[in-house]
């Protein structure tokens, strides 16, 4: 199945990860609280706070802070309580965002959420306005020249929904997002890493700008995820250069 062109998307995405690590452990532990407040501290255990650690890991985290703020969450040393919300909105052209929070604060948050979208041509929506464009699930990326036959047959022997060749030779791979761990477990069996890997909200459409409106929507999306209180920022917008 073909899909559309991600992978420069996912490279400017990276990128801006790799100018903001600090803000990266922030958000990470943020994740390493709440899973193991949610679902307990034992990592066999917790599926979530696996992915979570795995993410601390990833952003070279030591262990001791990775295990002291599971001890926070668990009620083993004293730390902030964070709730999680989600906020939906329009970005440039009626462009779906999503963002999902991590806050001691809604008060703060939600402000910050909305002045952040009005001033940079967005605006805020109620619960559902656009939740219903994206599909909660499992995805895998890999890069373009990775073999594609491998990976197919890896990942739906594994369980995956889909296997989808995108136009700029990226491979994406899909699943319900109870499957994922299982699915990437396969494909790191055989030797397939990918690029990136997360549970996410994938959009079922999208909308493509170019030229000003491509501009406007990138800086917006720069500016939501630069929100400290911002987890993820999910949108259905086809940015072209």
């Amino acid at each position: 199945m073909a899909g559309h062109s991600k992978w420069a998307n996912i490279q400017h995405r990276k990128g801006r990860q790799d100018e903001k690590r600090q803000r990266i452990w922030t958000r990470v532990v943020r994740e390493i609280m709440v899973a193991a407040r949610t679902g307990g501290g034992d990592v066999n255990a917790n599926p979530r706070l696996r992915l979570a650690i795995e993410k601390a890991k990833a952003a070279n985290m030591p262990a001791d802070t990775i295990k002291r703020n599971v001890d926070k969450a668990t009620g083993n040393l004293e730390g902030v309580s964070y709730e999680e919300i989600r906020y939906e909105g329009y970005g440039i052209g009626g462009a779906a965002i999503i963002l999902d929070t991590m806050t001691d604060n809604r008060v703060r948050t939600v402000a910050e959420v909305r002045h952040a979208l009005s001033k940079h041509g967005g605006n805020l929506g109620t619960e559902g306005s656009v939740a219903f464009q994206f599909k909660h699930c499992g995805q895998l990326i890999f890069a373009p020249g990775t073999n594609e036959d491998q990976v197919m047959t890896v990942a739906l022997e594994a369980g995956a929904e889909d296997v989808i060749m995108d136009d700029d030779g990226a491979i994406e791979v899909l699943t319900a997002y109870t499957d994922f761990e299982s699915v990437k477990n396969a494909l790191e069996a055989a030797g397939l890493v990918a690029e990136m890997a997360e549970v996410t909200m994938r959009p079922e459409n999208s909308v493509t700008l170019s030229g000003e409106d491509a501009a406007k929507m990138q800086k917006l999306l720069d500016v939501l995820e630069d929100l400290d209180d911002v987890q993820n920022v999910f949108h259905n917008a086809e940015i072209e250069d």
